[in-house]
C-alpha cells in the first residue's frame, strides 16, 4: 500500500502530534497516579477533619441498597482514610510523598477482591504503624547541624521517620554501626519531621515537591570539617581511591618510615608548614611510582629546624627531599612545585644511586644471562659488579663503599676527579667501561635471592647468602664481578634464521656466558676500582672459552605496595553511584511540559512545511502570466538551401496586420 503524498510531506508534524498526545494521555497519567486525597474526593493537603467527613460520606453510600461500588475501590478509600488520619504518616506523605505501606494495600486488594466489603478485616494498618520515639539518640537540630559538620571528625547522618517500618528494622543495625565507628566518625540522626533540616538531604523534581530518591532510611556522609583540605582528602581517598601519604614525627621518621620501607626504594619526604594533607597529584604519583619510591610527610616546626638542617639539609618549609640510598647525600628542593615539575623530579630521582638486582630490574641493569646489555646488542662483553649480603648494618656499609667507588668512576669520566695521575690511569679501564655502559654497579639481597647468591659465590648458605638464623651475627657481605660474554653461535644462527636454531641450542638456557671473580682486598675505594679495572683489561683482551651453565632465576620479590588499584563502587540503598549521579530519564517522564512542547513543535513544523509548499506555486503562476503575453512565435528557418520549396511571400503575415474579432451577429 502506497503512502499518500500529503502524509509523506507532513510526516514530521504527524509524528510530533502523535508523540505529544500519547505523552499527555498515556505516559503522564501513569507517573501521576491519583493521590489518596483524590480517592476521597477532597483537595490536596486537606486537614484531618475534611478527611473524616469525606470518609463518612462515602461509607454511607456503601451501606445504601443502590450501591454497586467494587470492593477494590472501597479498600482504596479505607486505606486513604487510615493513612491520612495518622498524624505521622500524613506528615510524611504530605512533605515528601512517603508511603511505605503500599504492600499492605496490594495484599488486601488481592485477598478481598472477590469478597463483600463487609468481610474486610479492619483496620488495614493495625500492624504496620510503628514509633521510634524511644529508639532515637543523638538527634540533630538545625542549630547544632552547622557546628557538627564543621568539626574535624567525619559525620554520618541517618535520616529516618518515626512511622517508617523500614527505619524501625534498620535502627538496630544503626546502633552497631555507631559502635564500630566509635573514635573514627561521629553519628547522628535527623527526623524527617524537622523539615527545615531534612530538606537539606532531599531532591526536587519538576513538581517542586522534595523527595528521597531511595526512600528512607537515608544515610548522608560529611567529611571532617567543610574545608578545602578535608573535602579534597575525602574525595581523593574515598571516591577516587588514591592512597594517603602519612605524616611522621621526627622520632618516628627513621624507624617507622625509612626502616620499614623497601630497601630498594627511594625515600621521598615532603616538609609542610601548614599540615595540609597531600594534594591529589602527589597521591597519584605515590601510586604510580610505588615500585620505586616511598612517600612521607613531616610537619615543619621551628624548634626542630636545626635537626632537619643537620640530618637532611632542609632549611625551611615547604621542601622536598630525596634519599637515594644509605650514606647518600640528600637531594633537597626548597619551595613549591607544580605537577609537571614534580613528575620531572621523580623521573630523575626514582632510582637509588646503587640499584638493587631484582627480578624486575635485571634486564634494565644488564645483569641478566639472556644476553641483554645496557650498551646494546653490539656489545659482546660487559660486566656487573655486585655486592651481596643480608640486609643490615654491614651490608649498608659495603653499599656505601661500592657507591663511592661508582662515584669515583663518574668523576673520572667527567674529568672532575683530582688525585694521583697514576691512580687515574690504573682505573681508566673501569671508567671507560662505565662510560660505555658496559659496567654496572648493583647490590643483591642475599636473604631473598639466596639461590643465585650461592651460585655466584660458590658457597653454601652462610655469611652473605641465605636466611639469617636465630642469634646469627655472621653477616659478611661480599663483592664480586660477573663477566658476561654474548653467545656468538646463537647470534649467528638467529641472523641467518636457520631452521635448526632450536636444535643447535637444545639444552642451553642462557645466551651469554658468565665468569665470576670475588674480591678479597681491603674495603678501600681506590683498591676496589683497581681490581675492577684489572678484571676488565684481562676480560677484554684475553680469549676465554665460552662457558655457560644453568643459572638460577631471580625470585620474584613481592611488591610492597600499601594499596592495590581497584575500581571502587559506592552504593546506597541498593542503588549504584551511576544511577545516583547519571541522567535520570524517569524524572523527565513526570514533566508536564514535555507533551505541550511536542504539540507546539508539531504546529511550528506544520506551518513551516505548508509555507514552503505553497509559496513557490504562487510565484510560479505570477511569473508565467506576463511571459505568455509577450512571447512571439519563433521564425522558421528557410529550407530552400536544402532543395525544399520555401514559403511564398503571400503566405507571410504582414508586420502591421491586425485580426478582427468575429461577432455572433450576421449584420456586421
Amino acid at each position: 500500500m502506497e503512502i499518500p503524498a500529503e502524509v509523506r510531506r507532513y510526516w514530521l508534524p504527524i509524528l510530533l502530534f502523535t508523540a505529544g498526545f500519547l505523552f499527555q494521555l498515556l505516559v503522564l497519567p501513569r507517573h501521576f497516579p491519583p493521590t489518596h486525597y483524590d480517592v476521597l474526593g477532597i483537595e490536596r493537603f486537606a486537614p484531618v477533619e475534611r478527611v473524616v467527613e469525606a470518609y463518612e460520606r462515602l461509607s454511607n453510600e456503601w451501606l445504601s441498597e443502590t450501591n454497586h461500588q467494587p470492593t477494590v475501590d472501597i479498600i482504596k478509600i479505607r486505606y486513604a482514610y487510615e493513612l491520612l488520619t495518622n498524624p505521622i504518616l500524613k506528615r510524611d506523605y504530605d512533605l515528601y510523598g512517603l508511603d511505605e505501606h503500599l504492600d499492605v494495600l496490594e495484599r488486601v486488594k488481592e485477598q478481598y477482591q472477590k469478597e463483600h466489603f463487609l468481610k474486610i478485616d479492619l483496620p488495614l494498618l493495625k500492624d504496620s504503624v510503628v514509633s521510634l520515639t524511644d529508639d532515637a539518640f543523638n538527634l540533630l537540630t538545625h542549630e547544632s547541624f552547622n557546628a557538627a559538620i564543621a568539626e574535624e571528625c567525619p559525620l554520618i547522618i541517618l535520616v529516618y521517620s518515626k512511622g517508617s517500618p523500614r527505619c524501625a528494622q534498620f535502627i538496630e543495625y544503626w546502633k552497631q554501626i555507631g559502635t564500630r565507628l566509635d573514635g573514627i566518625a561521629k553519628i547522628a540522626m535527623v527526623e524527617v519531621g524537622d523539615s527545615q533540616l531534612a530538606g537539606h538531604f532531599t531532591e526536587k523534581g519538576f513538581s517542586k515537591q522534595p523527595f528521597f530518591r531511595n526512600g528512607i532510611p537515608a544515610i548522608v556522609a560529611y567529611p571532617g570539617g567543610l574545608y578545602v583540605d578535608s573535602v579534597v582528602d575525602w574525595v581523593a581517598t574515598s571516591v577516587v581511591g588514591l592512597p594517603r601519604i602519612l605524616y611522621y614525627a621526627k622520632e618516628a621518621l627513621g624507624p617507622q618510615f625509612i626502616g620499614k620501607s623497601g630497601h630498594h626504594k627511594v625515600k621521598v619526604i615532603f616538609f609542610s608548614s601548614t599540615g595540609e594533607r597531600a594534594a591529589p597529584f602527589l597521591r597519584q604519583a605515590a601510586q604510580e611510582y610505588s615500585n620505586y619510591a616511598s612517600f612521607a610527610f613531616v610537619l615543619w616546626r621551628e624548634d626542630e629546624s636545626q635537626i632537619w638542617w643537620n640530618s637532611l639539609g632542609v632549611e625551611s618549609a615547604p621542601a622536598l627531599v630525596f634519599l637515594k640510598g644509605p650514606g647518600t647525600k640528600p637531594v633537597v628542593h626548597h619551595g613549591t612545585f607544580s605537577k609537571s615539575e614534580f613528575t620531572e623530579m621523580m623521573e630523575e630521582h626514582k632510582h637509588q644511586d646503587l640499584q638493587q638486582l631484582r627480578s624486575d630490574t635485571s634486564l634494565e641493569l644488564g645483569c641478566d644471562t639472556r644476553g641483554h646489555s645496557r650498551a646494546g646488542n653490539d656489545a659482546a662483553i660487559w660486566y656487573c659488579v655486585i655486592i651481596a649480603g643480608r640486609p643490615g648494618v654491614e651490608l649498608s656499609k659495603k653499599r656505601q663503599i661500592l657507591r663511592k667507588a661508582q662515584d669515583q668512576l663518574i668523576g673520572a669520566v667527567d674529568g672532575s676527579t683530582t688525585g694521583n695521575v697514576d691512580d687515574l690511569i690504573e682505573i681508566s679501564s673501569a671508567a671507560t667501561a662505565f662510560k660505555d655502559e658496559r659496567l654496572t654497579f648493583v647490590w643483591l639481597d642475599g636473604e631473598v635471592q639466596k639461590q643465585i647468591c650461592a651460585f655466584y659465590l660458590a658457597t653454601d648458605f652462610s655469611g652473605a647468602c641465605g636466611p639469617r638464623g636465630l642469634g646469627d651475627d655472621n653477616d659478611k657481605p661480599e663483592i664480586f664481578i660477573v663477566r658476561f660474554q654474548r653467545n656468538a653461535t646463537y647470534e649467528a644462527l638467529k641472523a641467518e634464521k636457520k631452521n635448526n636454531l632450536v636444535e643447535a641450542l637444545q639444552g642451553q638456557h642462557a645466551y651469554a656466558s658468565q665468569l665470576v671473580a670475588r674480591y678479597k682486598g681491603p674495603d678501600e675505594i681506590q683498591e676496589i676500582n683497581r681490581w675492577i679495572s684489572q678484571i676488565i683489561r684481562d676480560g677484554d683482551t684475553r680469549e676465554i672459552p665460552y662457558f655457560t651453565s644453568k643459572v638460577p632465576d631471580l625470585v620474584p620479590e613481592e611488591t610492597s605496595k600499601e594499596w592495590l588499584r581497584s575500581t571502587k563502587s559506592i552504593q546506597s540503598a541498593g542503588k549504584s553511584l551511576k544511577e545516583k549521579i547519571s541522567f535520570h530519564f524517569q524524572d523527565y517522564l513526570t514533566d508536564p511540559r514535555i507533551g505541550s512542547t511536542l504539540l507546539m513543535c508539531g504546529c511550528v513544523s506544520l506551518g513551516i512545511i505548508w509555507l514552503r509548499n505553497n509559496k513557490p506555486t504562487q510565484s510560479t503562476r505570477q511569473e508565467k502570466t506576463p511571459k505568455d503575453r509577450t512571447k512571439r512565435p519563433r521564425p522558421k528557418l528557410s529550407t530552400s538551401l536544402f532543395g525544399q520549396p520555401s514559403e511564398s511571400i503571400a503566405d507571410v503575415e504582414p508586420k502591421d496586420a491586425r485580426q478582427w474579432e468575429m461577432s455572433d451577429s450576421d449584420s456586421d
